[in-house]
């Protein structure tokens, strides 16, 4: 009993809303999981002040890039697992568009081994649909559940063809796992670089209609009516798509959704000094749909809240508008800026807010995490709801620096993270 290790959290306001707690309480962890929760005293404990602070499920990211194998010049998975402990993230999702693509059994393996290694974050990836994201052939999607993919997307690209879509729907069914979708319909503005309309016209750049995010997300709600599988739209951007999302549910179909902080926080109008560092796809829109986004997450119709957390070199981001890449690096500053979009202005509170980063997620890809039950893995967040400080992108863990966020002043700063019973990041 000499190497059990205990954690005593005491004082703080704590956040469980997956079992609908929220008071002031003590944490006890002993070894991996949560002993107790409430009035705990344990002298052999390790002892965290959380006084004034909120202590939570750890946050959970359904949508990161981590860019290993082929880009680890702008990320790798022990750089950004660095960054995702810095931003009070105890699990995240790896996406499938790396050089080669995440569409194997070996390719999972490694993405979790190197997890494994890094030691921060927990792990977790989603495998490509079809073989090399190419929309053409399914990739071997059972060999990889074998592997210990928690989901299927070709995150970048919308499987264009309806027929391989159903397919890989029916296939999924099998294995009752996710597939998640990048809506775009590449025939209506395939070489958009922002949001189509009046600023896009101004700027002279080719847009990127709603509608190709809406069509493709309607037609896979049609598909979804005849297999009845799960499926997660990713990153939804406009007023139209909440709209399907929101009469999908109604219908009680198994479909959830997602919205990232920039989506919430800026319009196309960021746009117009072509900074390319709100580049992103999908594109920002306007604030029509900012607001249909944030009603459908005061209504519970949005599911969890994710980063798309997409680091690129200044190199590349230094190009003209039209060929640099699209992409935000938000890991680290994450929390603040949904505090900033929904919490500040009053849309939801901190226990709504929580839900959506904590067992919300877990439930999307199936995973019993998110909690603070007795019993259960000891991933905790601590942080100071009132602490305001700077984001300074020179300090990120991240390898990137593409952060339009850099030098804003915000709230709610990370003040432990812990996985699995072991303190991965304190401040």
């Amino acid at each position: 009993m000499s190497d059990t290790k205990k954690i005593l959290i005491k004082g703080g306001r704590v956040v469980d809303p997956a079992n609908g707690f929220d008071e002031v309480a003590d944490v006890l962890i002993v070894d991996h999981k949560i002993e107790a929760v409430g009035s705990v005293k344990d002298a052999g404990a390790e002892v965290i002040d959380a006084n004034g602070c909120i202590v939570c499920p750890g946050l959970i990211d359904l949508h990161v890039h981590f860019r290993e194998p082929g880009d680890e010049e702008e990320e790798t998975i022990f750089s950004g697992s660095a960054a995702a402990v810095a931003g009070g993230f105890t699990s995240v999702v790896c996406m499938p568009n790396t050089k080669p693509a995440i569409d194997d059994e070996t390719s999972v393996e490694y993405i979790h081994r190197m997890g494994r290694q890094a030691r921060k974050t927990f792990i977790y990836c989603m495998g490509a649909i079809t073989k090399d994201r190419k929309g053409e052939e399914l990739a071997e999607m059972g060999l990889m559940v074998k592997a210990g993919a928690i989901g299927f997307t070709d995150d970048g690209a919308g499987v264009q063809n309806a027929a391989v879509m159903l397919r890989a729907l029916k296939y999924a069914q099998m294995f009752d796992i996710v597939i998640s979708q990048h809506c775009h319909d590449s025939s209506l503005g395939s070489n958009g670089v922002m949001n189509s309309g009046y600023n896009s016209t101004i700027l002279g750049l080719p847009g990127m209609d709603p509608l190709a995010e809406e069509m493709m997300l309607w037609r896979d709600v049609q598909l979804v009516k005849k297999t009845n599988v799960r499926y997660h739209a990713q990153h939804l951007s406009t007023a139209g798509s909440v709209k399907i999302i929101r009469e999908a549910k109604a219908d009680g179909l198994p479909v959830s959704c997602e919205v990232t902080p920039h989506h919430l926080l800026f319009t196309d109008d960021a746009v117009m000094d072509y900074d390319t560092n709100f580049k992103v796809n999908p594109p920002l829109r306007t604030a029509a749909d900012i607001e249909a986004l944030k009603s459908a997450i005061k209504d519970g119709v949005v599911d969890c809240l994710a980063t798309d957390h997409a680091p690129h070199l200044q190199s590349e981001k230094e190009l003209e508008f039209l060929t640099a890449p699209c992409g935000i690096a938000s890991l680290e500053c994450a929390l603040a800026l949904y505090v900033r979009a929904l919490v500040e202005p009053g849309v939801i509170g901190w226990s709504e807010l929580i839900a959506l980063m904590t067992y919300k997620p877990a439930g999307v890809i199936g995973v019993d995490k998110g909690t603070l039950t007795v019993g259960s893995r000891a991933d905790v967040t601590i942080f100071d709801p009132d602490a305001e400080y700077v984001i300074d992108t020179e300090k990120f863990y991240s390898k990137s620096r593409n952060c339009p966020y850099d030098g804003w002043k915000v709230s709610a700063k990370i003040k432990t993270t812990i996985v699995a019973g072991e303190i991965r990041y304190s401040n």
